[in-house]
């Protein structure tokens, strides 16, 4: 694995879960593959379990890991070709990943979009510029449009605790006070998407209308602006806020009430309930629903560590190649 940017980066999702649920049982079972490599973790945005559990998964596997707050400590970089840098950016991407590469043997980046220019964004620019000049194997931490490691680890936890083979999965559009990206909803349907397509889910995606994600990522999934009729019958429900794709990162006016709770709750089939955090309390969330007992928040948050680790064990076992 030179790469884990997308669903696209697994061939077999059953495989890589059942990877991953083994180095839970047993996390330091290859710590020595790790040994004299270096994880560098390069973040422009804001982290809590994505920078500890990423961490903590390479030290699982004996590797050191190294830790730049880019929009923090770091020159304000410039990642578009053929411009006189006479403005405010200090070194180009391709000195700063190049050099990053020379560090490093694998690199993790997380980025946000900027919700301002949608070809931009959704070009994933800064992602490929990165991939393309450090040389070395890449993970993404978050990007523009996704965050495949909260994919992973939510189909993780989804096959830990499903008591039927193909539960059905609902992706539930939520309140928030402010506009958030796309990235979690698009990777989630993306991931949940090809577990349908794999036989492994049944995928509905539920939001309010002008609200729909890109087309590209949820293909087969039945989607619809109705959530109580989402939510008959499901096994699991995935809460998260998102603006509109459409009209590029403007928050619609909802007049229904999108907050899960427990009343819609008892429309589904005892459904456990997830968010890939942080979560507003009785905003996006109910505190009833968080701290009862169909939450799955904190278990899922857990496993973030499993879905680093294969990922990072696949990468370095590409090195020996």
């Amino acid at each position: 694995m030179k790469k884990f940017f997308s669903v696209e980066d697994v061939d077999s999702l059953e495989e890589v879960v059942e990877e991953a649920l083994q180095l839970k049982a047993n996390p330091n079972a290859n710590e020595s593959l790790g040994k004299y490599k270096t994880l560098g973790l390069v973040f422009l945005n804001p982290s809590l379990r994505t920078r500890l559990s990423t961490q903590k998964a390479a030290m699982n596997l004996g590797m050191n890991v190294m830790v730049m707050n880019m929009d923090k400590d770091g020159w304000a970089l410039e990642t578009q070709d053929g411009v006189v840098m006479n403005g405010t950016t200090v070194e180009h991407i391709r000195e700063a990943a190049a050099v990053m590469g020379e560090y490093c043997d694998i690199l993790g980046l997380r980025s946000f979009p900027s919700l301002k220019d949608k070809e931009a964004d959704y070009n994933e620019d800064l992602f490929n510029k990165f991939i393309k000049f450090c040389g070395v194997p890449v993970v993404s931490l978050e990007s523009a449009t996704r965050h495949p490691l909260q994919s992973l680890t939510d189909l993780i936890t989804i096959t830990e605790h499903k008591q039927v083979d193909k539960p059905k999965v609902v992706l539930a559009w939520a309140p928030h006070v402010k506009a958030l990206p796309q990235a979690v909803p698009n990777s989630f349907a993306e991931w949940m998407s090809k577990a349908q397509e794999q036989g492994l889910v049944e995928f509905t995606v539920a939001h309010p209308a002008g609200y729909e994600l890109a087309e590209d990522f949820t293909k087969g999934a039945t989607i619809t602006n109705n959530l109580n009729e989402a939510l008959s019958g499901a096994d699991f429900v995935y809460v998260k806020n998102w603006s509109s794709y459409k009209e590029y990162g403007e928050v619609y006016p909802v007049s229904e009430d999108w907050m899960m709770n427990n009343q819609k709750l008892s429309l589904t089939n005892d459904a456990k309930v997830m968010h890939c955090l942080p979560v507003r309390r009785d905003l996006e969330l109910s505190s009833e629903i968080l701290d009862g007992p169909n939450s799955l928040v904190i278990k899922e948050a857990s496993n973030r560590v499993w879905a680093a680790q294969v990922v990072l064990k696949r990468m370095l076992e590409s090195l020996e190649k």
